[in-house]
């Protein structure tokens, strides 16, 4: 995995990264309702699973944002090349497991990988990250709820990867959205950068769509 460590000092944001680094909750975070229609109506025609088809949008939205690529280390700010998600899987005896996952490769090799570990997760309780997990981003879903606000735990000493979490799905006006939260550290990531995350993840599902509806059309002409 390639890193590179940045110069914080020399950075127009230096100030900024030293000030809210000495914060006892140095968190900034953002709900925004998101429309997924096109997303919704592509994956139904596709036969496709809506957690993992939304997760891989979402990875690979927060992976455009060098921002939510960057991690305090050691005292020093890293950016990632990439960075995996960590998800969490509901497992039948109520309490959940972590899965890892790569969301920058084409989705149809990620899709299989994807639910294989998904399944395997479901069957063994793990709640360690692995190897490098300050460069995950932690994801999460509350498919039960239809929320406006969301506090997520966090730890002491504070972290640095972002979390991502969103919540059940519903229809109004022929329209499908659901909430979807970002937390990320403020010596890290300011608001320019949060809506950065929300229009690259739109881009995504519009891209998802796009593709797979050429994928089902060239399948309904027995291409």
């Amino acid at each position: 995995m390639k890193v590179r460590i940045l110069d914080m000092k020399d950075s127009p944001r230096a100030a900024h990264f030293a000030y809210f680094q000495a914060m006892a909750n140095p968190y900034v975070g953002v709900t925004q309702e998101v429309e997924i229609t096109a997303l919704m109506e592509a994956r139904r025609k596709a036969g496709l699973p809506f957690f993992l088809s939304f997760l891989y949008c979402v990875g690979r939205a927060a992976n455009s944002v060098a921002e939510l690529r960057r991690r305090i280390v050691d005292g020093n700010v890293v950016e990632f090349e990439t960075c995996d998600t960590s998800h969490t899987v509901m497992r039948a005896d109520g309490t959940y497991s972590y899965c890892r996952l790569s969301c920058m490769e084409p989705f149809e090799r990620f899709l299989p990988e994807a639910i294989l570990r998904h399944e395997q997760a479901k069957a063994h309780a793990c709640l360690e990250d692995g190897e490098d997990a300050s460069s995950l981003l932690f994801i999460s879903s509350l498919p039960w709820l239809r929320y406006t606000a969301l506090q997520q735990p966090t730890p002491v000493p504070a972290d640095s990867n972002p979390r991502i979490t969103w919540g059940k799905y519903g229809m109004e006006g022929g329209r499908t959205s659901l909430p979807v939260t970002l937390l990320a550290h403020h010596a890290l990531v300011d608001g320019v950068h949060i809506a950065a995350f929300y229009d690259a993840l739109e881009a995504e599902m519009n891209r998802f769509a796009k593709e797979r509806g050429e994928e089902w059309e060239k399948r309904d002409a027995g291409v």
